[in-house]
C-alpha cells in the first residue's frame, strides 16, 4: 500500500475537498484525516482566572486527560532522540 500526503479543506457543508492534483489509478481509497494545527488551538482563557505555573496539557480523549494534567514537565534540554537511543541501548544491552 502506498501513502500520500495531500492538502485539503473541509466545505461550510461538510465535504472534503481536495486542493492539489492527484495522479492515482482510479479506484478504491483509504483516507485518514489530520486537522492542520493552526485549526485545533481555537480556545482562549477567561482574564478573571490567574495563569497556572505550568501550562495544562489538554487531550481530546477523555481516558488520557488525567494523565496529560499530572504528568510533571520534562527540561527544557530534553532530548527525545537520546532518550530514545538510551532506551534501545538498554533494551538490546548494546
Amino acid at each position: 500500500m502506498q501513502a500520500y500526503k495531500l492538502k485539503g479543506k473541509i466545505d461550510p457543508s461538510g465535504n472534503l475537498l481536495i486542493t492539489e492534483p492527484v495522479n492515482l489509478l482510479p479506484g478504491d481509497v483509504e483516507i485518514v484525516v489530520w486537522q492542520a494545527t493552526e485549526m485545533l488551538d481555537n480556545t482562549t482563557t477567561p482574564t478573571s482566572e490567574p495563569a497556572p505555573e505550568t501550562p495544562k496539557r489538554k487531550s481530546r480523549i477523555k481516558a488520557f486527560q488525567g494523565l496529560f494534567e499530572n504528568a510533571p514537565p520534562f527540561p527544557a534540554d530534553f532530548d527525545p532522540d537520546q532518550a530514545k537511543w538510551e532506551y534501545l541501548k538498554e533494551k538490546h544491552n548494546l
